[in-house]
């Protein structure tokens, strides 16, 4: 009788009977070509730069080079008709003597660089122009935009005296009219090539690019 109630009672806290096989091999093994999920890979894929974002920007690139190129071409005909003219020493003092504007005819780079490199410098500003047009077919940052569009206006004005100015194509002398005490003269076209670079540096540092991805890192 006791041998049968030993083998009829059993007990309440018996240990739990181990997981099947089937159930581990569900659980650990992955299916084919499936990677595990890891919190390295996520992190990966969080910093990776995202897609083109938004439309293409050539239209803020053309608008910003032709107000940029339109205002050189009109100030430096302003130059020539009221200052270089009638008298080519002729000046005007703008904020006394700090600020003066003067004719003055540039046969170098910006601000008065490279004076005997006419040629070129030609040269360079046309394949400015170039690379910016083809870089322009895959821009949709309206940032880039605006820089590439100070450059590309700014190398067409400068482009335009060399072309068509004294003493002949590919050497004409830019007309420079801007002159700060103590420093060189300079026109609008050399303004919006500075600010143009100046941006895009800034650009670069915050990681953004033409194409509108952002670099986290």
């Amino acid at each position: 009788m006791s041998e049968a109630e030993r083998t009829i009672d059993t007990p309440e806290d018996s240990p739990q009977v181990a997981e099947t096989p089937g159930d581990a091999v569900r659980e650990d093994d992955a299916k084919p070509g499936e990677e595990p999920a890891s919190e390295e890979g996520a992190a990966t894929r969080e910093d990776e730069p995202a897609g083109p974002r938004g439309p293409r920007r050539v239209g803020v690139l053309a608008v910003v080079a032709g107000l940029a190129y339109l205002l050189d071409l009109a100030t430096k005909i302003w130059v020539v008709e009221y200052l270089e003219n009638p008298d080519p020493n002729r000046s005007i003092d703008v904020i006394g003597e700090w600020l003066r504007f003067e004719a003055v005819r540039n046969p170098g780079a910006a601000f008065g660089f490279g004076e005997t490199l006419t040629v070129i410098l030609t040269c360079i500003a046309a394949t400015v122009v170039v690379v910016i047009i083809r870089l322009a077919r895959k821009l949709h940052s309206a940032p880039w935009a605006v820089a590439l569009g100070l450059l590309l206006g700014g190398a067409l004005g400068n482009l335009t005296d060399r072309l068509l100015r004294y003493p002949g194509v590919f050497e004409g002398h830019v007309v420079d009219f801007i002159a700060p005490k103590h420093f060189a003269v300079f026109n609008l076209a050399d303004s919006a090539i500075v600010c143009g670079g100046i941006l895009i540096v800034l650009l670069s540092f915050r990681g953004l690019d033409p194409d509108g991805t952002v670099h986290r890192d």
